[in-house]
């Protein structure tokens, strides 16, 4: 049996780089190398234990009570754990209680109306022309306008919230301490502006999220000013950002493979597994963090209490040990177990709304721009950690196959 800081692969030549371009374009490979050298352990040297294998991560995912998801407050500018992704059951659940009933899938599906006409008339202004660079025209504002709709945030000041979003997930720094220090100025500003606007919403409150989070109690009490504040933090940084990473993924990829996307055209039926299984192959969110409350040996591994491990669901999604033909991508693969959206008392509380607005996004886009592909000499760019299609020249027509 080895401690973790021994299962590391075994030359610099083998190292595997998550940060490298071309990893966070084709992860898969990187994923199996993962797995087959490193499943439990240090993939770099001196980097973060990370877990790769389904089986494993699963388990991690559903015992908090080993693998904890609370975190230092701080990581992402934020001064207090964001609720509920940072807060262990039993404390949990009463959050959970309160907010899964507001994103169940009956729920969202009485918001399908509008969120269609949002994205038919997106797709609109560039439907008839020869292409559009997706992430811009499409992938951001889209979910972007949904989030800020259902929240009761004003749509002008979307730009803003994506300025604030990236500084956050995404700084453009020259060094560690400065990304730090960006995020840390950035998490004041969030704070600051929803503290100002929950207080004019108590004076005249609406129809709205946020109105209701004013006025909601939790576990039997209201809920403070800080919790508040602690989910609205939270809710900008994943309203904004997974649904627009995931859904450039997943155009980028029905781009490069005419054939899979020719199949949704001929079935339309199709699409909602195709949904799962790009869900599976594409995994936008890669990997999640935990730590360790507890000594714990896994796969012959010992992993020390105060651990922080790195659960990689992308390459968990592609483990042939899970998944019948895992490199393979197979839009009518069931059953389709993937985790992409986490897993256990964690699992990400959008799902149903993510689910839907991919459906209905991919449903419109297709109505009016059936054929399409990556414009001739131009390169999809990607970013890692959480795969986001930062750049995606598409060229439309049927010439472009």
């Amino acid at each position: 049996m080895s401690s973790h800081t021994d299962n590391t692969p075994e030359s610099d030549s083998e190292s595997i780089n998550f940060f490298d371009p071309a990893a966070a374009a084709h992860p898969q490979p990187v994923f199996e190398r993962l797995r087959k050298q490193c499943p439990v352990g240090n993939a770099v040297p001196g980097g973060a234990v990370c877990i790769s294998r389904y089986d494993d991560v699963l388990f991690a995912l559903r015992h908090p009570e080993i693998f904890s998801a609370v975190m230092p407050a701080g990581l992402i500018g934020n001064v207090r754990p964001l609720i509920p992704l940072h807060v262990d059951p039993p404390e949990q659940v009463k959050y959970r209680k309160f907010l899964d009933p507001l994103f169940s899938n009956k729920n969202v599906l009485k918001m399908e109306k509008d969120v269609r006409e949002i994205a038919s008339n997106l797709v609109s202004r560039f439907a008839d022309e020869d292409g559009c660079e997706f992430n811009s025209a499409f992938a951001i504002p889209y979910p972007s306008t949904v989030f800020l709709r259902l929240m009761g945030l004003p749509e002008d000041d979307l730009e803003y919230f994506l300025g604030l979003k990236n500084a956050i997930i995404r700084p453009e720094a020259d060094s560690p301490q400065q990304e730090v220090k960006i995020r840390n100025e950035t998490g004041q500003e969030i704070y600051a502006y929803f503290d100002k606007f929950l207080d004019k919403l108590e004076k005249s409150p609406r129809d709205d999220l946020l109105s209701l989070f004013i006025t909601a109690e939790v576990g039997g009490e209201r809920m403070s000013r800080e919790e508040v504040l602690d989910i609205c933090y939270l809710f900008l940084l994943g309203g904004l950002d997974t649904v627009t990473s995931t859904l450039g993924c997943m155009v980028s990829y029905l781009a490069q493979h005419a054939d899979r996307r020719q199949s949704l055209l001929d079935d339309p039926a199709l699409l909602e597994s195709a949904i799962e299984e790009m869900l599976r192959w594409e995994t936008p969110v890669v990997q999640v963090v935990r730590t360790l409350t507890q000594d714990h040996t896994m796969g012959g591994v010992e992993l020390k209490k105060g651990d922080a491990v790195t659960l990689v669901l992308g390459s968990a999604n592609t483990d042939d040990e899970q998944f019948a033909n895992a490199q393979e991508v197979n839009f009518e693969r069931t059953p389709n177990k993937h985790i992409a959206f986490g897993g256990g008392p964690h699992r990400c509380l959008g799902s149903h709304l993510s689910r839907m607005e991919l459906r209905v996004a991919l449903e419109e886009f297709h109505k009016r721009v059936p054929e399409y592909a990556i414009k001739q000499g131009e390169t999809p760019v990607y970013s890692h950690a959480i795969r986001e299609v930062t750049y995606l020249p598409l060229q439309f027509g049927e010439g472009q196959k």
